[in-house]
This record gives structure tokens, sequence and C-alpha cells, in this order.
């Protein structure tokens, strides 16, 4: 068996999980290990991944293990792979790892436009959710809703970087976090409206937290207990190749964008 991290720019996919009819990460990933010989069936034997992403949500440590020849090497893997998902670490693990169930922690970091929030609201409002709290109003899952939550931000400019940790997380959850957060950092809710929302009784339709966009979340980090992770040089020197012409793109379509913003009057 053997584990391996993968990077995806979630934007063009529906997700990560296969789903019938749209483009995900898993059937990329399927479609290229059949192109090399090592899926024959529906699904690699062993195969487990470390979690879900939604549609447009992006991954630097996503995580999945199977039973892979000696060869398949995550350069191996990148041969068949878009330049939108790379593999870039590996490692062996043993015949009955799980790479969902295994799993101890796991981090995101959602990329926050927030040039208006007041930091201290902010800073208030995710010591106010960090802790063991049931999320039930920020999920529309029914069990597991009970988590520890560790939180953190940076400033950088115009953006807030929200970083959340937790040994897992439920359906939506970090994204009605960040909602929530922006909505006590611009001043558009109190701070007792995270009370209320982590409160043992349902929210009333007008006081439900709706979920910030997909494209700012990042997988950024999944965590195995004495799991070590091997970086693929050659694999890594493609993924940042791969992701810089994607940079690139992106930085260009921005400026295009700000000269029509900056050009209409």
């Amino acid at each position: 068996m053997r584990a391996f991290r993968l990077a995806y720019d979630g934007r063009p996919y529906s997700g990560f999980q296969r789903q019938p009819d749209v483009p995900t990460v898993e059937d990329v990933l399927f479609d290229a290990l059949r192109d090399l010989g090592v899926l024959d069936g529906a699904k690699p034997s062993g195969y487990a991944a470390a979690g879900r992403t939604d549609a447009g949500v992006s991954a630097l440590a996503q995580t999945v293990a199977f039973e892979a020849p000696e060869w398949l090497t995550p350069a191996a893997l990148n041969g068949d792979l878009p330049g939108s998902i790379r593999a870039w670490a590996s490692a062996d693990v043993p015949d009955d790892f799980h790479a969902t169930l295994d799993a101890t922690r796991r981090i995101y970091r959602y990329h926050c436009y927030a040039p208006d929030c007041d930091d201290e609201r902010v800073r208030e409002a995710l010591e106010a959710l960090a802790g063991e709290h049931d999320f039930h109003n920020l999920t529309t899952d029914t069990e597991g809703t009970v988590r520890e939550l560790e939180t953190q931000y940076v400033r950088d400019g115009d953006f807030l970087v929200l970083t959340f940790a937790a040994d897992g997380f439920v359906r939506h959850m970090v994204r009605r976090i960040v909602a929530l957060v922006q909505a006590v950092g611009s001043g558009a809710s109190d701070l007792d409206r995270v009370e209320r929302v982590l409160g043992p009784d349902p929210l009333d339709g007008g006081e439900g937290v709706p979920t910030a966009p997909a494209t700012p979340l990042v997988l950024a980090a999944v965590t195995y207990p004495d799991l070590t992770f091997d970086p693929d040089p050659d694999a890594v020197a493609s993924a940042r190749e791969a992701f810089g012409e994607r940079r690139v793109e992106a930085q260009t379509a921005a400026r295009v964008v700000d000269d029509l913003w900056r050009g209409v009057e």
C-alpha cells in the first residue's frame, strides 16, 4: 500500500469525489490510473481518500492510498494527470491503513477578501468559536457535529487568511464559520450571534448562516500519526511549474478585470 499527497486547483472540478456527469478530481485520478495500467475496475484495491472537498475547493495535502506497484511514484503518476492536479509526495503504509479513518488532524485555510472587517472583532469571533462545541447550526449533517476546533488568522492587506484545525469537519462547517466570522467582523452581526449559533436550539430561518464561496478554501494539511511523506523532487518541480503557470494566468486575468474596473466611469 502507498499513500500519495495530491495538490489540486479545485476551480475546474465539481468536488473531489466521483459524481455522474460532472468532472471531479477523483474521476481524473482514476482515469490516469487506468491509462497507467494500475486500475482495471471501479477503484483501486484498498483505496480511500482523506476527505471530500466541495466543488471549487482546492487542496495542498489531499491524501489517497491504495495498492500501488513499486514503480508508481508521484512523478510517474503526474505523467498522466493534468496540470491542475499534481502528486508531490508519497509514503509506504501498512495494508490496514485507511486514509480517511486514520487521519487525526485536518487543517483548512480560507482566503477571505475582507478590507472592511475589523480585526479585533474577527479575533473575538474566532476565539468564541474555538474549543469544543456542537456545530449543528453550521451544517446540514445530523451526526458528528460536536468538534474541537482550533482557529487563527493573519491579516494580509485586504485579505484575512483564516485557519481552522480539527480532527474532522462536517459538511459546509468551515465555509459557514467563515461567513459568520465575516458578518461579525464587518459589523453586520454582533458577537452574541456566535453564542446563539453555538447554542443547543436550532436557528430560525432568518438567523441561519449562509455558506461562504468555495473557491477561496484550501485543504492545507492532513496528519497521520507516525507517518512521514517523502517529497518526490521531480514531482515537486513539476507541481511548482504547473501551479506557477496557473498563478500567472490568474494574475493576468486579475489585471484585465482591474483594467475594466478602472476604465468604466
